[in-house]
């Protein structure tokens, strides 16, 4: 059977009920990361536009852990309460509910980006900076103090992401996604650009890869057995003239991460470094990572889901990923900020005939 972009998605017991993902945007609109009514209606209103599944921004699952003083997060119970929120009015609409938890590392405590991204001093609210390795991310400029994890720590973030994902869960989260791209901590611990451990949390590919796979086997025990864990990671670090971290190495961890308990890898790029050199080739300049993810697991005969995210705008554009083969749903992230009812208009001009909120259904088209 050809599946089409309208077309549920059944990852464990759970039916997303098409393939239209919104992908996770940080707001950086929090306080003492508390999620809020900018949350709630940014999050509710592409539920609202027919998302099948609505995943929040990167939620830090430690105070430490944060990009900017201004992120949301679960670390306390107090914000599980707050979520909660949204949650119940995104199923409300027919959607399904995820979160992404994340940990910013060496990228963390800087300022929001339209205030210029910086790092934030001790003194005006910043806090100390943990990574991998002593390596401070490069900045023109000031770069923050970084400290290295200890084994004792790096087992203190497993545990962190695991009581974050027991708490999103109790807030009525149905998918949780570990954010292991871009840059952050999880990351970092994959790529050689940033982990330099001569531990068994560093060097060789088996040891690099560690502390994601015990996140996401931390986070599966902690998450209902009927519900998918998702895994974002970057592709590739776009850096082709240093030792980092490829698609190759992408591939090769999928079936490592099925084993461990991820039902869908997403797939991004870059982050690691402001050296990396992207290729954009035009719309879909990602997908090609996804696929080579894809046809490497299915040679492996692993049991997880491959997503693509990169330049995705065009309703034919998105389904032909999905009904090619090419990925089984896609991520998007700034077409959803332009147009938050996308799904909506999507069907309409792929001929599909989908449910509108019984408010708007007098302006749905005949």
């Amino acid at each position: 059977m050809v599946e089409s972009l309208f077309s549920p998605l059944t990852l464990r017991g759970t039916e997303i009920p098409n393939r239209v993902f919104v992908s996770p945007m940080c707001q950086y609109s929090a306080t003492d990361g508390m999620p809020n009514d900018w949350h709630l209606v940014h999050l509710g209103s592409r539920a609202v536009g027919g998302a099948g599944l609505v995943l929040s921004e990167a939620t830090a699952v430690s105070p430490e852990g944060r990009i900017t003083p201004n992120d949301v997060g679960i670390w306390t119970d107090e914000q599980r309460d707050a979520w909660s929120r949204v949650t119940e009015f995104v199923r409300s609409q027919g959607s399904v509910p995820g979160i992404q938890l994340a940990h910013a590392g060496r990228k963390a405590s800087t300022a929001q980006p339209w205030e210029g991204g910086d790092p934030v001093p001790l003194d005006e609210g910043g806090w100390e900076v943990v990574a991998p390795s002593e390596k401070p991310y490069p900045r023109d400029g000031d770069e923050h103090p970084t400290r290295r994890l200890s084994t004792d720590e790096i087992a203190g973030v497993v545990d962190d992401f695991a009581a974050a994902a027991e708490r999103a869960s109790d807030a009525g989260f149905e998918v949780v996604e570990v954010h292991a791209a871009h840059g952050y901590l999880l990351h970092e611990f994959l790529s050689p650009v940033a982990n330099d451990r001569d531990d068994d949390y560093g060097g060789s590919f088996e040891n690099r890869t560690r502390l994601l796979r015990e996140v996401v086997g931390a986070v599966r025990a902690a998450w209902p057995d009927d519900e998918p864990v998702f895994v974002r990671i970057s592709a590739t670090d776009w850096l082709d003239e240093e030792a980092s971290w490829d698609v190759e190495q992408s591939a090769r961890l999928a079936p490592l991460l099925a084993d461990a308990g991820a039902d869908l890898v997403d797939v991004s790029s870059g982050g690691i470094s402001p050296a990396q050199n992207i290729t954009y080739t035009g719309p879909n300049y990602q997908l090609p990572f996804a696929e080579t993810i894809r046809e490497h697991v299915h040679d492996e005969g692993a049991d997880i889901a491959v997503a693509s995210v990169g330049g995705i705008t065009s309703p034919e554009q998105a389904e032909a990923i999905v009904a090619n083969e090419r990925a089984d749903a896609v991520l998007m992230a700034r077409e959803f900020l332009r147009s938050p009812y996308w799904p909506l208009h999507a069907a309409r001009e792929l001929g599909e005939d989908v449910e509108w909120p019984v408010q708007y259904r007098r302006a749905k088209p005949r």
